[in-house]
């Protein structure tokens, strides 16, 4: 089994704590590889849409960024932490995502996507946990990912994993193992359904790919789609 972690902070705090439990059970039988922000993505996008407009290697950045989605593409699960920062998602993973921009569905999401499963992992020290974690998930699931697993955790008194009460440090270690030995069980040989927003998303971009192509059939995003045969009766994912 394969999996791909992004850490949103190279900061071991609690985020980090609670992703080394998750992934406790993993290690002795999986291939993980861990990517920490912002070393292994070291820029902000530009925003120069090179990657949409002539390709993804074009991206000034796409030295690091290839080498992330090299590993995301080959992986069965992958995990993204972050705590939260101002109730969102720290700017690293922010400035991964936006470099990430070109796999959404409205232009060359990669198929490999489709069967994927993800869990992020986040926390605060009061609100904030679900709006950072709804910033991770919104990318996911535009990337194609039906089957995206969230875990939030709540500190209260401390951001610190020492100076938390035992108890809470108690509540929090069994939470992310409940989850961790649900997503350990899962059969992997078995990739997961596309979901029904996932399938409309796709029909909505499929409709507006089939215009680009009609009027320009060397457009990059709609060419990629007619290659892939997503404009005929071909999908992405697993019937």
């Amino acid at each position: 089994m394969k999996i791909t972690v992004i850490n949103g902070t190279e900061k071991q705090g609690v985020t980090y704590r609670l992703k080394e439990i998750f992934l406790k059970q993993f290690r002795e039988n999986s291939d993980i590889r861990e990517f920490y922000l912002p070393k292994d993505c070291p820029a902000f996008c530009s925003g120069c849409i090179n990657c949409m407009l002539k390709g993804e290697h074009t991206c000034k950045d796409a030295e690091y960024i290839q080498k992330i989605v090299s590993s995301l593409l080959e992986s069965d699960l992958i995990v993204m932490t972050s705590p939260a920062y101002v109730m969102h998602a720290t700017g690293s993973m922010k400035a991964l995502l936006d470099h990430l921009a070109y796999l959404w569905m409205p232009h060359r999401p990669a198929p490999e996507m489709f069967t994927k499963r993800a869990v992020i992992i986040t926390q605060c020290l009061g609100a904030g946990a679900k709006s950072t974690a709804k910033d991770i998930k919104h990318s996911l699931s535009w990337w194609g990912i039906s089957k995206i697993m969230v875990f939030t955790g709540q500190l209260m008194s401390d951001v610190v994993w020492e100076r938390l009460a035992e108890k809470k440090r108690l509540e929090l270690t069994k939470k992310i193992s409940r989850l961790s030995d649900k997503i350990f069980h899962i059969n992997y040989e078995k990739p997961p359904k596309a979901n029904a927003i996932t399938r409309i998303k796709f029909l909505f971009c499929r409709m507006l790919q089939k215009s680009l192509y009609k009027d320009n059939p060397d457009y990059l995003d709609a060419k990629y789609w007619a290659e892939m045969g997503w404009l005929g009766k071909t999908r992405p994912w697993r019937a």
